[in-house]
């Protein structure tokens, strides 16, 4: 489920994966604006997460790639509430154990695929925001915004220009 045009300025939230210790200006120029930042893992760089934060907010997770005390400091998922979304983050979906529609999830943020995707079912929308840092194979370079529309969670994948 992708959406047309763009999310509204406000309440709305960047969400970057697998910048793997490259933080694209690309990717802080889309990220101008947002009220808030997710990290869904694979950082590479704790520096990353400072520069982030000047733009707005950070809330991240740790990655597979992430190693050190920086990234032991970092849960491996998280769970929070922004305005109506109750969204649960975790870097790699197929370690997900959990049930979103029982735990209540409007949302699940995965990266770790590299591979940006927006789908629905049952009510639980479910984001990857691709990933941001490095091209793996043919993939595009991607984040994604995240907002409330009508009490319902919607997203939309923003290529980057690189």
């Amino acid at each position: 489920m992708t959406t047309t045009g763009q999310p509204p300025m406000q309440g709305r939230v960047g969400v970057i994966s697998d910048t793997h210790g490259l933080l694209r200006p690309e990717a802080l120029e889309a990220l101008e604006g947002v009220d808030r930042i997710l990290h869904a893992g694979d950082i590479g760089d704790p520096a990353h997460l400072d520069v982030l934060a000047r733009i707005a907010p950070v809330q991240a997770i740790r990655g597979n790639i992430d190693r050190g005390d920086w990234a032991e400091a970092l849960p491996e998922t998280l769970t929070l509430t922004v305005g109506p979304m109750r969204i649960h983050m975790i870097h790699d979906r197929k370690a997900l154990r959990a049930d979103a529609t029982v735990d209540g999830w409007d949302v699940v943020i995965s990266g770790h695929s590299h591979n940006p995707g927006i789908e629905e079912t049952d009510g639980i929308l479910w984001l990857n925001p691709g990933a941001a840092g490095p091209r793996r194979f043919h993939l595009p370079i991607t984040l994604a915004y995240l907002w409330a529309e009508d009490g319902r969670p919607r997203a939309m994948i923003h290529h980057l220009p690189v």
